[in-house]
């Protein structure tokens, strides 16, 4: 009987063992996938965005240049800083910690387009996060976009909370779901929801109220004061 339970003793002892050991492994793993993608993604968008930055200011008057990316997306409801962004919204290129904006199903327009949806994607957790706070964004609210020359400014005017991730109707040039029937010059910001998951995806639509041009000092828009 005694060494029966020092059987059974030992057998839960090395099972608690285990379940320790899975919840110290899960855990790192949650402590890398919220935590240290970001800080990986923010040194290469840091790196990124400088290089794009060091490209206007040795690029003389001609062709648009985008192979470094088109710009910088400022939303101040979703906190501090400046998301560089660029062509494209695959894993591999949002999660460098940077918005891309959409070539497919559904080909985005640039917001110097005289028509069309400037439409992006990002992460909402991990590899940058840089839409984690979408949900902060409410109708009003600006969101600036700033180019080599020119800021273009928009305001949020609708949002879309949940919806499939299959509705590619979000990306149309005029996007009907927001109330919009006419073709205008709109933004719309999308990525994953709930929190932590990639489910559904929230929705944010904005249109563009004006543009201003870009002074040698750079000096910030009225919003983003």
């Amino acid at each position: 009987m005694a060494r029966a339970r020092g059987r059974i003793a030992g057998v839960i002892s090395v099972f608690g063992e285990l379940l320790i050991t899975a919840g110290v492994v899960l855990g790192l793993f949650v402590v890398y996938s919220l935590w240290w993608t970001n800080v990986l993604a923010d040194r290469e968008a840091s790196k990124q965005g400088n290089e794009m930055r060091d490209g206007w200011a040795n690029r003389g008057p001609g062709a648009l240049d985008t192979k470094d990316g088109i710009g910088f997306l400022h939303v101040p409801a979703m906190g501090d800083g400046e998301v560089l962004v660029k062509k494209g919204t695959d894993a591999e290129a949002l999660n460098n910690g940077i918005a891309g904006y959409y070539t497919d199903p559904i080909k985005s327009a640039l917001p110097w387009d005289d028509k069309g949806n400037f439409t992006l994607a990002a992460h909402r957790d991990g590899h940058g996060a840089k839409f984690h706070n979408i949900h902060k964004l409410k109708d009003g609210d600006p969101i600036v976009f700033e180019t080599r020359d020119t800021w273009y400014v928009y305001k949020v005017y609708k949002r879309l909370p949940e919806t499939s991730k299959y509705n590619v109707d979000v990306l149309q040039p005029v996007p009907k779901e927001s109330g919009k029937t006419k073709p205008g010059r709109y933004i719309t910001l999308t990525t994953c929801t709930p929190l932590y998951t990639s489910d559904y995806r929230y929705i944010v639509w904005g249109e563009l109220t004006r543009t201003e041009k870009v002074d040698h000092d750079r000096t910030l828009p009225e919003e983003l004061h």
